[in-house]
């Protein structure tokens, strides 16, 4: 089979800028989210060698979730300046690359994964890995559609099939809106259910299916958590729809677009000069060995990164 790999850009960002130590250029520029997002990108082409891959990022304002509910990500801090001003950054990388972009106003990162993911679905020949540091994206793992959840490096990723979503949570990956219909997502303002958690969650749908059939059977349900039930019913759905990632943002899509393929190497050895990324350099001398042939001479200063 064919392999696509899509990357979560938003979450790999925000990933990099809080793990990796402050990291500036000789001329002050801050660049450690950036580094962290190209080291990832590094090692995606190098262990996954995928025959299609793509990008997505949030784009900046309000979502459709924003709009059904005005205390959605409420609890979050605004992202920082130092963070916000190495996204172009990034966006250049990615261009470098070759590799195309894709975001829209009133969507999140998430729902074009799962987007993409729907328009995949018919194509036989193909396995899909999702890239990303947010369990959010466990729900659209199926057979063909795997998610590498990001724990310390690419390398050491924790990689999701609906084998180890069903053993991490004794639920399919298809029901995770419904599990946090029910214990919400503190991460994301989501309110859920009061007073039911993760456990009884999981018992409720495994016995039931799923929301639905929790609310049908409801008087069969033992007397205390049928109370907490019927008083989050409304709260209930509500967070599954927002908890719910879309798959039907309208945008220009083609596989063949994502087709990894030739690009151009002076820019991005320029690039990573300019960014003083001379170490990864080195990995991408190794990864694409003509690339020898342009390499400008190293600058003689040392450097850390």
């Amino acid at each position: 089979m064919k392999k696509l790999i899509l990357i979560d850009g938003h979450a790999i960002i925000h990933r990099a800028f809080h793990a990796i130590q402050p990291l500036n250029t000789s001329s002050g520029e801050l660049v450690n989210a950036v580094f962290g997002f190209t080291s990832m990108l590094l090692n995606v082409l190098e262990i996954e060698k995928p025959d299609y891959i793509a990008v997505t990022f949030d784009k900046k304002g309000a979502t459709f979730r924003h709009h059904a509910d005005e205390t959605y990500k409420a609890t979050r801090s605004k992202c920082p300046d130092e963070l916000v001003m190495q996204i172009k950054r990034v966006y250049e990388i990615v261009r470098s690359f070759n590799i195309p972009i894709f975001a829209q106003a009133g969507f999140e990162a998430d729902d074009m994964l799962g987007s993409i993911v729907e328009r995949v679905k018919s194509e036989e020949d193909l396995k899909t890995i999702i890239v990303s540091g947010d369990r959010d994206l466990l729900q659209l793992v199926n057979e063909k559609v795997s998610l590498h959840d990001l724990n310390g490096g690419y390398r050491k990723s924790i990689q999701f099939t609906p084998t180890e979503v069903e053993a991490k949570y004794g639920l399919p990956a298809k029901l995770i809106p419904d599990f946090k219909g029910l214990v919400g997502d503190s991460s994301d303002n989501i309110a859920g259910v009061i007073g039911i958690g993760p456990k009884n969650a999981s018992e409720l749908l495994q016995k039931y299916g799923n929301l639905e059939g929790v609310y049908a059977n409801i008087e069969e349900i033992k007397p205390t958590t049928r109370e907490k039930l019927i008083a989050g019913k409304d709260s209930a759905f509500h967070s599954r729809m927002m908890a719910t990632i879309r798959r039907d943002a309208q945008f220009d899509w083609s596989l063949e677009a994502c087709k990894l393929s030739d690009f151009d190497r002076e820019k991005v050895i320029q690039l990573f000069d300019e960014l003083e990324f001379y170490s990864l350099s080195k990995r991408l001398e190794k990864l694409f060995p003509k690339l020898m042939e342009i390499i400008k001479p190293k600058p003689t200063q040392t450097s850390l990164f």
